[in-house]
């Protein structure tokens, strides 16, 4: 906080001698509080589910414990740098956003420029760190959408072409991303994006035959890799003997961990599952670890915070609504959106309840992408909520 108060010191914003106190309170404390308490349990988690494998490939048993310190001190220094940006500012950049997006969509598929790994090319090498482009493209395509939806409103409404428009856009992003292949950001874009249409006043009738091409486009998708194929034939019956030890393996060790947890877990670093038998462990699958050592009682703590989180974006984003500030309004809704589909996808995953996917789970998981998206999003939003509250005081001069 005092970083932010610095910053906007340096950059001679007006702060009156109330303005200190008023930019830490007037930022909405629940959602601050979630962010940070999810943060502080991904390292925490990260760390525990990371030792052995660490040690094993690096030879320093607290290496990702360090790396994702180091992310976490980097998403709240970003985070700050974020709260202190004007919706203003962001309105007159949206379009800049999908450009930036696109590029690197586009950039990441080139030979000997995106990095490969596990058969996907999703990623920049920057040097100190990979860059995973499909985290900017989720946060940069609901503030686009945001932005076209409050400046094309009554095109997309009224005419034919204005409604098609926005879906061409999401087609290019999706399609680039199945390319990568990334298929679960693709999801959790379209999905997202489907949403904010209709929360924008879209009506459902004309969502409804967009939102059925989507899932049987999706469907037509998943059978006809061998590898999506797999995955599905193993989600019906992991524990059938021919699958249990090949594409239903991560999701069985899964299963394990989750079920060893029991109530209260086994405690904090007594996770067997984590010992090379659950790939991924401090990644996609982070949250079975969690399970495993904090158990029942753990789960419903990090559940609750995520609820947490997503109704209070959804409660700023209607606070802004009120008062007129529409741009925003979607962007928090949007965030939310995002958040709340990734975060029950991957937690979907992990218990079983829907076909492995790799996700990262919000917040969580071991990433320096995922986790400064994660923080940027909600550090966007804590805006939002202060720029409310600011707009409640006239005698409080906005910056």
């Amino acid at each position: 906080m005092s970083v932010m108060l610095s910053m906007m010191q340096l950059q001679n914003y007006p702060v009156h001698s109330n303005h200190r106190g008023n930019l830490v309170w007037c930022m909405d404390m629940p959602l601050l509080t979630a962010t940070l308490a999810l943060l502080c349990i991904s390292w925490v988690m990260v760390s525990s589910a990371s030792l052995d494998y660490a040690f094993q490939t690096t030879g320093d048993t607290f290496y990702f414990c360090k790396r994702h310190g180091i992310y976490v001190l980097i998403s709240l220094f970003v985070g700050a740098l974020v709260m202190n940006i004007p919706y203003s500012r962001w309105r007159r950049i949206d379009v800049a956003f999908l450009v930036i997006a696109v590029f690197l969509l586009i950039i990441v598929l080139l030979p000997h420029v995106g990095r490969r790994i596990n058969g996907s090319q999703r990623w920049l090498n920057l040097g100190f760190m990979t860059l995973q482009v499909s985290e900017i493209a989720k946060c940069s395509s609901v503030i686009f959408f945001a932005g076209y939806l409050v400046r094309r409103r009554e095109e997309m409404l009224n005419s034919l072409w204005g409604f098609i428009k926005p879906f061409l856009v999401l087609g290019l992003i999706a399609v680039l991303l199945l390319m990568e292949p990334d298929f679960g950001a693709a999801v959790v874009i379209s999905a997202s994006t489907l949403s904010l249409l209709f929360l924008a006043g879209v009506p459902l009738v004309r969502l409804l035959p967009l939102v059925a091409l989507t899932v049987v486009g999706g469907a037509v998708i998943a059978v006809t890799e061998s590898y999506r194929l797999a995955r599905l034939l193993a989600f019906v019956d992991p524990w059938e003997e021919s699958v249990m030890y090949g594409s239903g393996y991560q999701l069985t060790q899964s299963l394990i961990a989750i079920g060893r947890g029991e109530w209260l877990g086994v405690g904090l670093g007594h996770s067997v599952q984590k010992l090379f038998y659950l790939p991924e462990a401090h990644t996609d699958f982070v949250f079975s670890i969690w399970a495993e050592e904090a158990g029942l009682v753990g789960c419903v703590v990090i559940i609750s915070l995520f609820a947490l989180m997503v109704w209070r974006m959804f409660g700023i984003g209607r606070v802004a609504a009120d008062r007129g500030e529409h741009f925003g309004a979607l962007v928090a809704s949007g965030m939310a959106l995002i958040i709340a589909y990734q975060a029950f996808i991957n937690m979907g995953v992990a218990s079983g309840l829907l076909p492995t996917k790799g996700l990262t789970l919000p917040f969580i998981s071991y990433g320096g992408s995922s986790l400064m998206m994660s923080a940027v999003m909600s550090a966007m939003v804590l805006r939002l909520s202060f720029e409310n509250r600011q707009a409640a005081k006239p005698h409080v001069v906005m910056p």
